[in-house]
């Protein structure tokens, strides 16, 4: 090759360097959902809950983590699903056979909203009416809500969801609190072990219950609300709270509201979805009060959705709710906590850092801004 050949192929490759400065190519196409408002797709599946949860952490997107039970798998087995609540919801109304068993990963230290899970064996509790139980226990926590923390709510601020059978009476109660949330469902777990303690000391089965709650006694509970300073007014006489009482099938004491539920990462079934070998799927309940408020582009249907989905929290203008039972000279916390727009922390936890902040929304950006060109982070 002779030199003018070669200053040739170079000035035209400078040329092509400078077209595409001033015309750079596009970014890689990302498939998105049929509407222009929705989200870039993003729908991976993990065969392990601790994947899912990683792969989750690290994307820009707002994603969520949720489990999937299949009709051929082993019992018990399930798989994990990361996507966007607008995509699940996309193909979760479409095609309903493969997303029938489906349960929303709560993840560990999210801020989220109150839930209950309740249900009771119908032969072994004849002549209880479920209704009425469900209808008393919302007063009753509507009532404890203004107590301790100051927050007015009604039965129309809360998701009612039904999935019973002739054997077994089964509710989903999801409080959709007026501008106000848990830190996460520990602390929802022993706000509910604090409410309920009237009924779990009479119960002669006490200490069994509590064991669902992993550890919390009822000592600890009684310490967090005494001298509590959040208190909007004095504690009144207990009420009877007697009907929480109930049989299991094999005719042992039980509650009506499940105690288990409040543990990291819980797998929580979604609306709309039955378990794996049965067909009664969780729909909106007879006695439900609560009327959804679309959003703009949103059908009611799928507003319903999302505000049966306990992580689906908006952190704007909101009070994070916390009830912390660490003995005061452990912790130097007061309890309980309703502080606008952010979490309070003991001294000690602040030493150890924080994997995200109660704002969702301020984390994701901050974490696109962070991983531009592909920069992680790093440790130290």
């Amino acid at each position: 090759m002779n030199k003018g050949d070669w200053e040739n192929r170079l000035k035209k490759v400078e040329q092509l360097a400078q077209s595409f400065q001033q015309c750079p190519l596009t970014s890689c196409y990302k498939p998105r959902l049929s509407r222009p408002w929705q989200p870039s797709s993003i729908w991976k599946l993990f065969p392990r809950q601790c994947m899912a949860i990683n792969f989750a952490q690290s994307c820009s997107e707002d994603v969520h983590v949720f489990a999937l039970e299949k009709e051929q798998a082993k019992m018990g087995q399930r798989i994990f699903l990361v996507t966007s609540y607008s995509e699940l919801w996309h193909y979760y109304s479409t095609y309903r056979q493969s997303l029938m068993h489906c349960y929303e990963v709560i993840p560990e230290g999210a801020v989220c909203k109150l839930y209950f899970d309740l249900e009771f064996h119908r032969p072994s509790n004849k002549g209880f009416d479920g209704k009425c139980m469900v209808a008393s226990l919302i007063q009753y926590v509507c009532e404890k809500l203004e107590e301790v923390y100051g927050i007015e709510c009604s039965g129309k601020d809360v998701l009612n969801l039904d999935s019973s059978t002739e054997e077994k009476f089964s509710r989903h109660l999801i409080f959709i609190l007026p501008n106000a949330a848990f830190k996460d469902n520990l602390h929802v777990g022993q706000f509910i072990h604090l409410i309920l303690q009237p009924v779990l000391s009479v119960n002669r089965r006490g200490s069994e219950l509590e064991n669902d709650m992993g550890g919390v006694t009822e000592d600890s509970g009684k310490r967090g609300l005494i001298g509590s300073p959040q208190a909007k007014r004095p504690r009144q006489e207990e009420r009877d709270l007697s009907f929480l009482l109930v049989k299991n099938k094999d005719g042992q004491d039980g509650l009506f509201v499940d105690l288990g539920v409040y543990t990291k990462n819980r797998n929580f079934r979604l609306y709309k979805s039955s378990k794996v070998g049965k067909n009664v799927a969780f729909t909106v309940a007879e006695d439900n009060r609560f009327i959804t408020k679309p959003k703009r582009n949103v059908s009611a249907e799928e507003s319903l959705f999302q505000s049966s989905l306990i992580s689906n929290v908006s952190f704007t203008s909101q009070k994070i709710l916390t009830w912390d039972l660490h003995d005061e000279r452990d912790g130097i916390c007061p309890k309980p906590h309703a502080q606008l727009g952010s979490t309070s922390h003991c001294v000690s936890d602040s030493l150890g850092g924080y994997q995200c902040s109660p704002h969702k929304e301020v984390d994701n950006f901050v974490l696109s801004v962070v991983k531009k060109d592909g920069i992680q982070g790093s440790k130290f």
